[in-house]
């Protein structure tokens, strides 16, 4: 009995939280701490409206200024695709598929530029009345076209009204589109491409890459400052023109630094010089290379060789063509009888013109004695034909309106002047050789003929 009193009195010491811990839902709170306001959950409720309230009407303004600019983005998606599929459209019908987008594209860039629309395509399709109507109200130019829509045809016949009307477009999006200024992108301009050039006939064509070109006497083919002495020495001692002897060993094959010794050139002479004594009143040196070889086409040889040598002189053929440019320049610019029309003078001093064309002008006039130069650089088009710059451009072409003060005009005959101008040509060596040979003669090699070449003579490298 005592002992439950006294465990009695032990629980009434305990806190009332702890004794009826899980029936505290059901008779409320005990003390007076744990009590809350009726006024402080109203509060919450309302702040939490408020909250709610305020994040709703934002997010509503949000999606309104979002699918106001969606849709602005899909009208000019629209408009956008609407004008590639018409420009696609007019582009693909066209007849030539070679041409085709650059016509397109040069149509729409003028039409821009001038403000008119562009010619309408013969094998476009027309567009319905309404749609042309739309257009002139709207005032929106022909670089933007919108593609034409066609009306489904019944079953029963082709184009008859049983069909289903066309759909049109929300009024907003024409209003849009008719206020909406075109676009306009020019491109920048560029310079044109260099094309490899073709010409001549498909046997033996002849391909221009237009580039720039070497020195066409590199050091192997130059002669050594030592046998020039001794073929100058040899060739006063003999009484035989120095370029001559040159010629007879570059004819027979014998090139180099040195293409014979002091010995060699002495007898070379001495033969020659015999031979002459014979022939001086037959021919001169050509008839005296006849009798050498026995061979017309070694005389010729050594004939157009000889007059080569003379023309860029020994020096030349010492230092090389590149290094004495400016003497050969010189050279055409101070002779009377070679005849240089104003425009190509000036090419000629600006040192644009290469120095293959310059030691070819050089030839020819030892040749003939007089040169008329027609056509350089300047006052030449800039195309030989579509897509192709004209060698002329660079500098590595001649156009040979007179020779011997007899034009080209009117010459061009078997056995006349221009025969005799290509074939000495063709002689020449072959590090200055030309790619092109043109007049109305084909003589072979890169000689060919071309009608528009009656009043000159074109060498072109």
């Amino acid at each position: 009995m005592a002992a439950w009193a006294l465990e009695a009195r032990s629980y009434e010491r305990m806190p009332r939280r702890n004794l009826f811990r899980r029936d505290s839902w059901e008779f409320g709170h005990d003390s007076a701490a744990e009590e809350r306001p009726l006024s402080e959950p109203r509060k919450r409720r309302t702040a939490t409206m408020f909250v709610y309230a305020t994040l709703f009407f934002a997010g509503a303004a949000f999606t309104a200024v979002a699918g106001d600019k969606f849709a602005q983005m899909n009208a000019s998606e629209d408009a956008t695709s609407a004008s590639a599929a018409a420009d696609s459209t007019s582009t693909d019908t066209t007849t030539d598929a070679t041409t085709t987008t650059t016509n397109a594209t040069s149509a729409r860039a003028e039409s821009a530029l001038d403000g008119a629309p562009a010619p309408a395509r013969a094998s476009a399709p027309a567009a319905s009345p309404s749609q042309s109507d739309s257009r002139a109200s709207s005032g929106s130019p022909a670089l933007r076209p919108a593609p034409a829509t066609t009306a489904p045809t019944s079953a029963g016949g082709g184009g008859s009204s049983s069909g289903s009307p066309t759909r049109a477009a929300p009024a907003g999006k024409k209003d849009r589109a008719a206020h909406r200024k075109p676009s306009v992108v020019l491109l920048p301009a560029t310079k044109p491409m260099q094309v490899p050039e073709i010409e001549g006939p498909a046997s033996a064509a002849t391909i221009w890459l237009n580039r720039a070109l070497p020195d066409p006497t590199p050091p192997a083919l130059r002669l050594s400052p030592k046998f020039a002495r001794q073929l100058k020495l040899a060739s006063k001692r003999t009484g035989v023109d120095w370029a001559v002897l040159l010629g007879v060993l570059r004819a027979k094959g014998l090139n180099g630094h040195s293409p014979a010794d002091k010995g060699t050139l002495l007898k070379l002479g001495a033969r020659l010089a015999s031979l002459g004594k014979h022939t001086a009143g037959a021919g001169g040196t050509w008839a005296t290379m006849l009798a050498y070889d026995g061979s017309s086409a070694f005389a010729d040889k050594v004939a157009a060789l000889a007059r080569y040598d003379h023309a860029v002189g020994l020096s030349s053929l010492v230092r090389g063509l590149e290094a004495s440019k400016r003497s050969l320049e010189d050279g055409i610019l101070n002779d009377p009888l070679i005849n240089v029309y104003p425009g190509g003078r000036d090419d000629i001093a600006k040192d644009k013109v290469d120095v293959r064309v310059l030691a070819a002008i050089l030839y020819l006039k030892q040749s003939f004695g007089q040169v008329t130069v027609s056509c350089l650089i300047s006052g030449h088009r800039l195309y030989a034909r579509p897509g192709v710059i004209s060698a002329h451009i660079f500098g590595r072409a001649v156009d040979i309106s007179g020779l011997g003060n007899t034009p080209i005009l009117g010459h061009q005959q078997p056995g006349g002047i221009t025969e005799q101008a290509v074939r000495d040509i063709l002689l020449l060596p072959g590090e200055v050789m030309p790619k092109q040979v043109i007049s109305l003669l084909g003589l072979g090699g890169p000689s060919f003929p071309l009608a528009d070449h009656y009043n000159h003579i074109h060498i072109g490298w």
